[in-house]
């Protein structure tokens, strides 16, 4: 079932945001005081608005307890992200995730009402600096600090050998949980699984032993 989103903010990442909300089937409205920005977005989104959102009035028109999630995605104006997320709790908006680009002011957003704080340059260099981390990583869940479950080519060294025989779980501290073939994910369970080339494998583990196995 999808859900309903308002995106205050079109900047690169309430703008990014809400195109890949509407691929993901959702339903979409944004608001910008900016003409241009609107203008450019109408097509994409479900309903794109001008509009101040710093206005009480402005924010009640849209019915902000109607919407599953509310995102306020200024960071640039930190006093208007501040205001705006505590008008939307003030109005009764469910769920409220602001944007923040330091801890302080993160720690100001959940102060005064925000659900969720999110940190997208943060959290992309992370992203960025984890997937290089590990050689020929081609995506990656985090589970936790440190420890995910990466997807990566099958090594040519492991073609035609058995995880038994490899024993990585020994040897680099990690775990292989499944394989991807043809688009579909097949968990891996037997130790006489044998590695084809051209596989993908999705291993589970911390990022130093993963990057480790695959040197």
């Amino acid at each position: 079932m999808a859900a309903s989103f308002l995106i205050i903010g079109l900047g690169r990442f309430g703008t990014n945001l809400a195109l890949r909300l509407m691929e993901s089937g959702n339903e979409v409205m944004v608001i910008d005081n900016n003409e241009e920005s609107i203008d450019h977005i109408a097509p994409f989104v479900t309903q794109a608005k001008i509009g101040d959102c710093m206005d009480e009035e402005v924010l009640r028109s849209l019915g902000v307890d109607g919407f599953d999630f509310c995102f306020v995605c200024i960071s640039e104006q930190f006093q208007s992200s501040l205001e705006i997320t505590s008008l939307l709790k003030e109005l009764g908006a469910p769920m409220v995730i602001s944007k923040a680009d330091r801890d302080l002011h993160a720690r100001l957003l959940l102060k005064i009402g925000a659900d969720e704080v999110v940190f997208p340059e943060r959290d992309m260099a992370q992203r960025t600096a984890m997937r290089f981390s590990v050689n020929g990583a081609l995506e990656y869940i985090e589970l936790a600090p440190g420890y995910a479950i990466f997807e990566l080519a099958v090594p040519e060294a492991w073609v035609g050998k058995s995880l038994l025989e490899l024993d990585v779980r020994n040897k680099w501290n990690v775990n292989i949980i499944g394989c991807k073939e043809d688009g579909a994910i097949c968990p891996i369970t037997a130790a006489s699984y044998t590695f084809q080339a051209g596989t993908h494998i999705l291993v589970a583990g911390g990022a130093k032993d993963v990057a480790t196995m695959m040197k």
